[in-house]
């Protein structure tokens, strides 16, 4: 039986370590987000993490103020 496709197979930070997409207040999100910018499954990243209410860490390459905004926008639309 083959394996189903999943996109997140197809990420730019498939093997890269995992507590770089988690800074502590004292650490950069830049690396992490660099890695995001070439990305071809960034979109899809952003959208589970939005719809599966991830509050940490970087994801789709936003941070987690940055998907609070947008959680706020998406809110304020009528």
């Amino acid at each position: 039986m083959k394996e189903r496709t999943r996109w997140w197979d197809f990420a730019a930070c498939v093997g890269t370590d995992p507590d770089l997409f988690y800074p502590t207040r004292d650490d950069s999100p830049a690396e992490a987000l660099h890695i995001c910018r070439i990305c071809q499954v960034r979109t899809e990243c952003l959208s589970h993490c939005l719809l599966h209410g991830e509050t940490h860490g970087i994801w789709g390459g936003t941070t987690e103020a940055e998907r609070d905004a947008i959680r706020q926008a998406v809110t304020e639309c009528p």
